[in-house]
């Protein structure tokens, strides 16, 4: 966030400023290639490892690499990416060195292969003041948010959550939007993310942005991986889980107090569930409804990040702004510029999402 920007101003209107320069941005480029796919000179290093389950197929690496690298990126495997052992790609004290060996890499990006389960088990043997010492850009989802808070806990330094190689590079298709996101923001060229918010609170606010799947941040708590963020602005999301069992979550969250402390809750996708008949009702509404009224924080409706086909990578512990109006939804991600000061300047508009 840019500290300097006069605080009379709405979030709404910087959304709008930074909007209309990225706007024209795109119409100087006049380019229809998609700006991830657009060549860059200079190629990022990115280093693909593997902390937590294997990865079943492992023919997938050479698919994600090579779409990596049309993406601009010049692309590292760690030597226990590709393994196996029991469900886990190595052993856990392999895949811990795996953080350690990515840190004392030339990469500036880190990604994980994918998620699964393991990163909880190996969180007390990362070597957290190395990664302090060589800070890298590391990205990952589901099983990877142990990792992105314990690094905020224990370092305070930034991390991302997004796509992971295999199952967003890996297979037959990508989806656009996903690969945008992830090359934008690698790139510090998405200054602002816009989405589809029907029945959000009205929001105007700055907090540090933090979160990810509900479940591993609720594993997480009372540990010392578990970040103090107070007035911060959370997002959530999680897969194959019932409605009942993320109103239990949340109600964890609610009653260790920490979503009191935030100025805002952002939902995500939460998919892959079945409700029964004995629900008589009961679903991710009626979680809202109780959220809405037991706890008070205004809420942000329709984040496009999940377990879904669109899944957009996001800063975990920047300070961003948050804006609502007529349901669209404003996350600025990045302090604002003009046009003149990047080539390559974009953001991912409410009509695309």
């Amino acid at each position: 966030m840019n500290h300097h920007e006069p605080q009379d101003k709405s979030m709404v209107e910087l959304a709008a400023e930074a909007l209309l320069d990225d706007e024209q941005i795109l119409s100087d480029e006049a380019n229809d290639v998609p700006p991830y796919l657009m060549a860059y000179e200079d190629k990022m290093p990115l280093y693909i490892l593997s902390p937590s389950s294997a990865v079943a197929d492992p023919s997938q690496f050479e698919v994600a690499t090579a779409r990596l690298q049309d993406f601009g990126f010049d692309v590292s495997l760690d030597p226990e990416a590709k393994g196996s052992f029991s469900r886990f790609a190595a052993i856990d004290t392999a895949r811990a060195a795996a953080f350690s060996r990515a840190a004392l890499s030339d990469a500036q990006v880190v990604l994980a292969s994918r998620g699964g389960y393991g990163i909880s088990r190996i969180l007390h043997l990362i070597d957290w003041d190395l990664l302090a010492k060589h800070p890298k850009r590391y990205v990952g989802y589901s099983d990877f948010t142990a990792f992105n808070l314990a690094l905020l806990a224990k370092t305070g330094l930034v991390s991302y959550t997004g796509p992971a190689a295999i199952p967003d590079f890996g297979g037959q298709a990508v989806d656009e939007l996903t690969a945008e996101s992830f090359v934008e923001t690698m790139r510090d060229e998405l200054e602002i993310l816009c989405f589809e918010a029907a029945g959000s609170d009205m929001v105007d606010v700055r907090g540090v942005l933090w979160g990810g799947n509900l479940a591993m941040i609720c594993s997480l708590i009372g540990t010392p991986y578990f970040p103090e963020i107070e007035e911060g602005i959370l997002f959530i999301e999680d897969v194959s889980e019932h409605p009942y069992r993320i109103e239990r979550m949340l109600c964890q969250l609610w009653q260790a107090g920490i979503l009191a402390k935030q100025k805002a809750i952002i939902l995500g996708q939460f998919s892959d569930y079945q409700l029964a008949a004995h629900d008589n009702g009961y679903d991710m509404d009626t979680v809202i409804q109780w959220l809405r009224e037991v706890v008070g924080v205004p809420l942000v409706m329709g984040l496009p990040y999940g377990h879904g086909e669109v899944r957009v990578t996001l800063p975990i512990g920047q300070e961003v702004g948050l804006a609502t109006q007529n349901d669209i939804a404003y996350l600025l991600l990045a302090e604002h510029h003009h046009a003149h000061d990047a080539k390559h300047d974009a953001s991912l508009h409410s009509e695309d999402l």
